[in-house]
């Protein structure tokens, strides 16, 4: 569910979101887009808990990612991740509610770095730090 108005929102990244059925198919929501941002929300589910009894620490890296590749599609032409990286900063435990925020730090040419921070509630979980490049053009 978009709580902003959704034709407001930028067109090329709800297409691609409208299209993604990875983060569908793990309870992903939109909650917020605009221009080099977004905000998603998940919430881990028994599918993602590791052998340790924590999420798996790639469906947060996942959810940082879709968050991240909304925040960079916003301008209109495809864009796709060229690196990333995750600091995991705090365990996630089954039934944890997500939420990661991506913001644009800054674009040049045909590149952008953009940084996520994932949260469970005012708790830092993650931060992810994502290298864009345009293609095309």
């Amino acid at each position: 569910m978009l709580s902003a108005d959704r034709d407001a929102a930028p067109a090329s990244a709800l297409r691609m979101w409208d299209a993604d059925v990875a983060s569908r198919a793990l309870g992903m929501e939109l909650e917020e887009l605009g221009d080099g941002y977004a905000r998603v929300r998940m919430t881990v589910t028994d599918a993602m808990v590791n052998g340790h009894g924590l999420c798996h620490g790639g469906y947060v890296f996942m959810l940082a990612d879709s968050a991240f590749a909304l925040a960079c599609n916003t301008e209109g032409p495809t864009t796709v991740a060229a690196a990333c990286d995750i600091a995991f900063v705090a365990p996630v435990r089954l039934g944890d509610e997500l939420v990661a925020e991506g913001r644009e730090r800054t674009r040049f040419g045909r590149s952008g770095i953009f940084d996520v921070t994932v949260r469970r509630g005012d708790a830092v979980v993650a931060e992810f730090r994502g290298h864009s490049r345009t293609l095309g053009t």
